[in-house]
């Protein structure tokens, strides 16, 4: 073999893929069409959002490398919903564009293991029953033991504005061509899915004194947990908010003919939770207005890109809509919306390993399995590398609960639920959202990343040391009585509670809205030796304040788990399995779930199914026996 690992693809899924995959040891080549557009941000240059923020966390805390990207040349860090409990708060980072992918460049160029080649890969070389290499565009042929497709936008891209309809991908690239074909020829089902970018607009043309400032959050604030230096306040870029009007609904809906999306050029399905600003329009017809944000994309131009407002209207409507919005009267373009039509795999077709059904050897990362975002791409990228080389090992897959991470979630949701439109995270769909905070992705999921060999010796060190402090602390907090003292007294009516009537435990003082460790540990001497950073203070006050919330879900967690550990035998034939449903026996022969749970949360299956499910995967069980 000429390699062990070979990824297709150098975006945000790719470029995770072969950095674990060659941090595991794997001798890896990483295939880009355009050297200078790895780790490129075509859409919003940000990193981080709702639960998206917390999965940058759990990429980190795994081995990755998108936190630290993140973390660097950053142009505006914040928490969001901070004032909604810590379930739900995560970081957004407003990056720069040209810093962030330039960044990701040169890792890989200087990380062992890892041989970077811009090539256009069309073909996969394959027997009967494995993939093992790929064929490029000129004939060359790589041969590897695994290979990681990571295409993003790419497969058979179209670009649309209007009615015009260009062959291209992201940022006006060369899209990938003939792979697609491929990979149906091989029996592999792919479909359709589009989204979308807003205009870009030169600075000096925008009016800001109409626009509402949005700062960054004040802390020392970061995605990765070996982040220790920091972009001051002061020094981090503004963004601004403004809203739509009734003058820019009037302009979409009279030109709705004119839009690539309404005019049905656009065949495949689009985003849900990020929809164009026509779908808004005319999906949410009562309201009056709708929020978008001014965002810079680097220190280096003079670029704002306009989230919110993504649209595959023709040049000549957008300058009318968007010139119709506050601040944008005299609007210079310089990069016009459009949306992008693309080819994916379908769900079903993967397991949640990431590896095809039908081919092994061959995984699939990133917008290719029918998700959207660059935080989801990265995750799905690490996981598709730790798995490519745990195969190779030998060793025994990495498949993450949904107790455990989000990237757990998202992978479960992905081949148990599939998706007909692109996926993208939110911190609704986790049940156990409270475990799975932004503060404790460390905790969670380090020793994970120090098992598979990709968290080095001095990061553990330091992880060892925080979880010994943080499980010291907590036990002085819990066992140390604070009596009626004077200090104590005036700190707690200061916050507005009543005198204590005697004396209290510091944990359950901690529990009270209000109360901070920094303060209540004044009056416990054991504390004083713990040098603690903010995060680290920030997690010991959740553990404390959110106890009986904590407890409960880890109960609910832990009759899950139950079913997560009864494996379903590879071979098992629902067609004639006594009891089950018709619908449950088509549902579950499509999807295979690998352990009754998995099952348990197929659409279809019902409960008795799960109780029948049970039963048969027992009797089959003792007949091995």
């Amino acid at each position: 073999m000429d390699y062990q690992v070979i990824v297709v693809g150098g975006g945000h899924a790719g470029l995770e893929a072969a950095f674990s995959s060659a941090h595991m040891g794997m001798k890896t080549l990483l295939i880009s069409l355009n050297i200078k557009m790895m780790g490129n941000m075509p859409c919003n240059p940000s990193i981080g959002g709702s639960a998206k923020g917390i999965v940058v966390r759990e990429i980190d805390a795994l081995g990755g490398m998108m936190g630290l990207a993140a973390d660097h040349h950053y142009l505006q860090m914040k928490m969001l919903n901070t004032g909604k409990g810590p379930g739900v708060q995560c970081l957004r980072a407003q990056q720069d564009k040209l810093e962030y992918p330039r960044y990701l460049q040169e890792l890989a160029s200087k990380t062992k293991n890892l041989t970077v080649k811009e090539g256009h890969v069309t073909g996969l070389i394959h027997n009967d029953n494995k993939v093992t290499g790929v064929i490029l565009e000129n004939g060359e042929k790589f041969t590897s033991e695994a290979v990681i497709l990571s295409t993003g936008t790419y497969m058979e891209s179209y670009i649309f504005r209007g009615h015009n309809k260009t062959s291209a991908g992201p940022d006006g690239q060369l899209p990938s061509i003939g792979l697609s074909q491929c990979l149906r020829d091989m029996g592999i089902e792919t479909y359709r899915l589009k989204t979308g970018t807003p205009p870009r607009i030169k600075r000096d043309s925008i009016d800001f004194s109409k626009a509402q400032v949005e700062p960054g959050t004040p802390g020392h604030l970061a995605f990765s947990f070996m982040t220790k230096e920091f972009i001051p306040l002061e020094e981090q870029e503004l963004c601004y908010l403004i809203y739509t009007n009734k003058t820019t609904h009037d302009i979409i809906r009279e030109h709705l003919d004119e839009t690539a999306l309404y005019s049905g050029n656009i065949v495949g399905v689009g985003p849900r939770y990020c929809p164009s600003i026509e779908s808004k329009i005319m999906t949410f017809k009562d309201k009056e207005r709708h929020q978008l944000f001014l965002e810079p994309e680097s220190r280096y131009t003079d670029s704002i890109y306009l989230q919110g407002f993504s649209t595959s209207m023709s040049e000549e409507v957008q300058e009318l809509m968007v010139r119709s919005l506050p601040g944008f009267e005299n609007a210079v373009f310089l990069k016009y919306a459009y949306a992008i039509e693309y080819d994916a795999i379908k769900t079903e077709e993967y397991k949640p390993t990431l590896e095809l059904k039908k081919w092994p050897g061959l995984y699939i990362a990133g917008q290719i399995c029918g998700t959207s975002g660059y935080e989801e791409a990265a995750g799905l990228g690490l996981l598709a590398g730790i798995n490519a080389s745990l195969k190779i090992q030998g060793k025994e897959p990495l498949i993450l609960r949904r107790d455990q991470s989000y990237i757990g979630v998202m992978i479960d949701d992905l081949v148990t639920k599939g998706t007909e439109e692109p996926y993208r995270l939110l911190s609704s769909r986790a049940e156990y959202r409270l475990l799975l905070r932004h503060d404790n992705a460390d905790l969670r999921l380090t020793e994970i990343g120090r098992q598979i060999g990709l968290i080095d010796d001095k990061r553990y060190e330091y992880f060892q040391s925080k979880k010994k402090n943080i499980e010291e602390v907590t036990k002085i907090l819990e066992s140390t009585y604070l009596g009626k003292r004077p200090e104590i007294e005036k700190y707690v009516v200061s916050l507005g509670f009543n005198e204590l009537k005697g004396g209290i435990l510091a944990s359950e003082l901690l529990k009270r809205p209000g109360v901070k460790y920094t303060e209540i540990s004044k009056f416990i001497p054991e504390l004083s030796k713990y040098d603690l950073d903010e995060q680290t203070i920030e997690e010991i006050e959740i553990i404390e304040k959110y106890e009986g919330y904590i407890v409960k879900q880890k109960r609910d967690m832990m009759n899950s788990i139950k079913l997560e550990e009864l494996k379903i035998p590879s071979d098992v034939d629902y067609s004639n399995m006594n009891g089950l449903r018709l619908e449950a026996r088509e549902k579950l022969n499509k999807v295979r779930p690998l352990t009754v749970g998995q099952a348990s949360r197929v659409s279809g299956v019902n409960p008795s199914d799960v109780s029948m499910l049970i039963l048969n995967i027992k009797k089959i069980l003792n007949n091995h026996e």
